[in-house]
């Protein structure tokens, strides 16, 4: 669905420096994936979003959308996007910017009420609808941002920082949004620092640094990793049981320890004989998400 192919951007200063934003990037994203990416401040994904978007060309190397070079694409067929900061006139309406952007996005005068009244609705804005943009909290704001985004099917979206400003409550409501876009025909890119989001709703991440793509990171997989790892072990009652079992643990108060460097299989074992022997275990947990190692890794590479 989208391929980038050895791609470079190079940009000049007024002063003749050369910058290189993004350097030999290749990665494929299929129809019907959802893709995170995922990389430092400055690390190159606003550069390919607005390469991938048609508003720049790469300096060297392709990028095609459904076999065609960006902006043609997104003017024959159209594009989901929320862009990282949402810049709306602050004197409109929410849901006159709502119909502006409809408009825009070619939906027919026939249908414009109604998508509108669809795009509030599924974004919980009516009763922000009539509020102009000035008046909204950052959170409503990323709604309106999001709702835009949404009106109108495609096959491709591309959504940056989508869960920037909201609160919990809608945080949750975006994951179910990002899985109701799944479809067997469309491609979905979500560009966040919130890596817990992207394991949470993505496929794979592409994690970049410097303008390269460091490495990709299947999400999606199953548990059976048995790599050592750390993990944080808390109990109700058998402490010292577990300081004895596990000669390395740190305890971290409160019935908490810290297990660097444990076998998941032995790390299961030994629990299993501890709550034999009356331990109360209450929680366990890796202290880092596996894409957090990864991408600990990669960045520091």
């Amino acid at each position: 669905m989208i391929e980038f192919r050895n791609v470079s951007k190079t940009y000049t200063s007024i002063l003749g420096r050369s910058v290189k934003a993004v350097e030999d990037f290749s990665l494929s994203v299929a129809a019907g994936e959802v893709l995170g990416v995922a990389g430092p401040n400055g690390a190159g994904k606003s550069t390919l979003i607005a390469m991938l978007l048609g508003y720049i060309k790469p300096t060297a190397g392709a990028i095609t959308v459904g076999g065609k070079p960006p902006r043609a694409y997104v003017e024959d067929h159209g594009v989901g996007y929320l862009s990282e900061l949402i810049n709306i006139p602050p004197r409109w309406r929410a849901d006159g910017a709502l119909e502006r952007y409809a408009v825009l996005s070619g939906v027919p005068e026939a249908r414009l009420a109604a998508s509108v009244d669809a795009s509030v609705e599924k974004l919980g804005l009516e009763e922000h609808r009539k509020k102009s943009i000035k008046a909204l909290s950052k959170g409503n704001l990323q709604r309106v941002g999001m709702a835009q985004a949404l009106a109108e099917p495609a096959d491709v979206f591309i959504l940056d920082e989508p869960t920037h400003g909201l609160d919990p409550v809608w945080t949750q409501r975006f994951r179910d949004i990002v899985t109701g876009l799944r479809r067997p025909e469309r491609a979905v890119i979500l560009a966040s620092h919130n890596l817990d989001e992207l394991e949470r709703l993505c496929d794979r991440v592409a994690i970049i640094d410097h303008g390269m793509l460091q490495r990709v990171v299947k999400t999606r997989v199953s548990g059976d990793d048995s790599a050592a790892t750390t993990y944080r072990v808390c109990v109700a009652s058998g402490a010292e049981k577990v300081s004895a079992a596990f000669p390395g643990a740190k305890a971290q108060g409160n019935g908490e320890f810290e297990l660097a460097g444990v076998d998941l299989a032995d790390l299961n074992r030994t629990l299993a004989t501890l709550m034999l022997d009356g331990v109360v275990v209450t929680s366990i947990a890796p202290a880092h998400s596996a894409l957090e190692r990864e991408f600990r890794e990669a960045v520091a590479r």
